[in-house]
C-alpha cells in the first residue's frame, strides 16, 4: 500500500493550465482553462514490466488489458491484487494492438494501422469476427449504447456499436484550443476520461460538447528511475463503476495504481 498526495495551490494553477497549451493544437474562441486536478494514491498493484499497455478496463472483478507491439501484442484477463495473467490470447504477428473495451458479452480490441477492430468472446477470449475502419486505431470506450474511438488526432468517433459505422464525431477542446494525440479511453460517471499520449495527462471530456471538462495531472506517478524504456509512458485508464475506483498504469510500468482525485484548491 502507498499514500501519496499531490496538492495544487491556487498559484500553481494558472502555471499548470499554461503548461496544458503544450498539448493542444489550433486555437478557437478564447474560453477560460479548465480546472487541473491532483490525485492520491490509494494503493498499489503489481503489472507486467513487459506489458505494452494500449488499453485497460475493469469489469466483474477483473483487468483486461491489451497490449501492442508487433508480434508481442495480446488480449489479457488479469488479476488485480496478484497481476497474474488469468488468461491470454496473442494476436497475428503482423497486428499492432491497441485499445479495448467490453461489448456485452464480447470484448472490442482495435489495431493500429490494419484498419482493423477485432471482437472476442469475452468469458473464452475466443475470436469472433473482425470489423473494418479507416485511419489509425488508438483507444476505445464505451457509455452502454454508443463507442467511442480515438485515432491520435482530436477527433473522436462516435460508433454504433451494432454495426461499427460512426454515427458522428466529437472535436475534443480545451479553452478554445484542440487536443490532440488523444489516446487511451475510458468511460467514467458521464465524462469521456483520454490520455494524452507521450505527457503525465488525462483530459476529462464531455461526450456532448467535446469540452475539456478538467485535467488530471498525474505528474511523479511512476517514479523516473521506475521506467527503462523512453516508451514508458502513461497509458492505461480503468474504472470500477460499482466500486468506484479508478486505476492508471503505462506502457512497461511495473506498478499499477488506484488513485482518488484531489480537487483543486
Amino acid at each position: 500500500m502507498e499514500s501519496r498526495t499531490i496538492h495544487y495551490l491556487n498559484r500553481h494553477l494558472h502555471l499548470a493550465a499554461l503548461g496544458l497549451l503544450a498539448l493542444c493544437g489550433r486555437s478557437a474562441a478564447q474560453e477560460p482553462a479548465p480546472p487541473v486536478w491532483g490525485y492520491q494514491v490509494v494503493a498499489t498493484y503489481p503489472h507486467d514490466r513487459n506489458a505494452y499497455c494500449q488499453g485497460l478496463f475493469f469489469e466483474d472483478g477483473f483487468l483486461y488489458e491489451g497490449t501492442g507491439r508487433y508480434r508481442q501484442s495480446s488480449l489479457r484477463k488479469v488479476d488485480l491484487a496478484s497481476g497474474k495473467v488469468l488468461q491470454a490470447v496473442r494476436l497475428s504477428p503482423k497486428l499492432f494492438g491497441e485499445g479495448v473495451t467490453a461489448l456485452g458479452d464480447s470484448i472490442v480490441q482495435l489495431t493500429w494501422r490494419s484498419q482493423t477492430g477485432i471482437v472476442f468472446d469475452k468469458k473464452t477470449l475466443k475470436h469472433r469476427g473482425t470489423f473494418r475502419y479507416q485511419g489509425e486505431g488508438w483507444g476505445i470506450t464505451t457509455d452502454g449504447r454508443h463507442l467511442f474511438m480515438s485515432d491520435g488526432s482530436a477527433v473522436l468517433r462516435v460508433l454504433d456499436p451494432a454495426t461499427f459505422q460512426v454515427v458522428r464525431r466529437i472535436t475534443v477542446t480545451s479553452g478554445g484550443r484542440q487536443v490532440e494525440k488523444l489516446n487511451e479511453l475510458e468511460y467514467v460517471e458521464g465524462e469521456i476520461y483520454a490520455n494524452v499520449w507521450q505527457s503525465d495527462y488525462i483530459a476529462r471530456i464531455s461526450p456532448e460538447t467535446g469540452k475539456v471538462l478538467g485535467w488530471i495531472k498525474l505528474t511523479g506517478l511512476l517514479k523516473r528511475w521506475e521506467r527503462l524504456d523512453p516508451e514508458a509512458v502513461l497509458n492505461g485508464i480503468a474504472y470500477d463503476a460499482k466500486g468506484k475506483r479508478l486505476f492508471v498504469t503505462g506502457k512497461l510500468w511495473p506498478k499499477l495504481f488506484e488513485i482518488r482525485l484531489v480537487a483543486p484548491e
